[in-house]
């Protein structure tokens, strides 16, 4: 897979373990970055929570390496920025699924309300502060077994190979960076966000380390924060996974 982002650099691998791990070794080796990192398949993808993310052949996988992208504080909104990324990349490589694309908190992107794509933000402060922003995208094949419902491009009728897709999401992965300005942009980011997102104002079920809470989508904060709406009370979430969407 080779498409070349201006002033990106990217290198195409047939194979390696996850293009996360490999972007952050590359890192601790001196790599700065601004780089892409791509792979025809993965040999241990993961998802958040070290769930394992099945990487066949034909499926886009890739990592965008940055170095210092925001202060640490800010940096967790880069889950926002790559979400809109992904969402329009995939609408511009299938437009005809655009009104089926939405996003769920806090970084897949939903097809008719099944997992096309998720995101996996790392961060390392050694020897500098360093972001890889892992997408994985179903163009061919999706997992049957996966804990959220799964599709992919193709079993949506849309023939969009890793290749194209990647070279859309060069091109929008930059306009959102620049957009969100290093954080200084995300009320727009956020306004953006919550015009795609899934389940807002409905029933949701979320999963925390330690317990389930279910409420209604009340949105996000302006950190990113989701807002639940419980027993006439709203409680903020800082990390946990949606995993019931229900209907407004």
């Amino acid at each position: 897979m080779r498409a070349e982002p201006p002033d990106v650099r990217h290198i195409a691998l047939p194979s390696t373990d996850s293009t996360n791990a490999e972007a952050l070794r590359r890192a601790r080796q001196g790599e700065a970055g601004p780089l892409w990192i791509t792979a025809e398949r993965q040999t241990a993808g993961r998802g958040r929570g070290g769930n394992a993310w099945v990487s066949d052949p034909g499926n886009l996988y890739a990592t965008l390496l940055l170095q210092e992208p925001s202060s640490l504080a800010v940096a967790p909104q880069l889950a926002f920025v790559a979400g809109l990324a992904v969402h329009d990349a995939v609408a511009a490589c299938a437009p005809n699924l655009g009104p089926a694309l939405q996003l769920k908190w806090p970084n897949d992107l939903l097809c008719n309300g099944r997992k096309l794509a998720g995101l996996l933000i790392e961060a390392e402060n050694a020897p500098v502060f360093t972001v890889a922003i892992g997408v994985g995208i179903n163009c061919v094949s999706h997992p049957d077994n996966a804990s959220y419902p799964a599709t992919s491009l193709k079993s949506e009728a849309a023939r969009v190979t890793a290749v194209a897709l990647f070279a859309a999401l060069t091109g929008t992965m930059g306009s959102r960076l620049t957009q969100w300005r290093r954080g200084e942009g995300f009320a727009s980011i956020r306004a953006d966000w919550l015009k795609r997102a899934a389940g807002l104002g409905a029933p949701i079920e979320v999963r925390l380390p330690d317990r389930q809470l279910a409420g209604r989508f009340g949105g996000v904060d302006d950190t990113g924060r989701l807002l639940l709406e419980t027993a006439g009370k709203i409680e903020t979430i800082t990390a946990g996974e949606v995993f019931s969407l229900g209907a407004a």
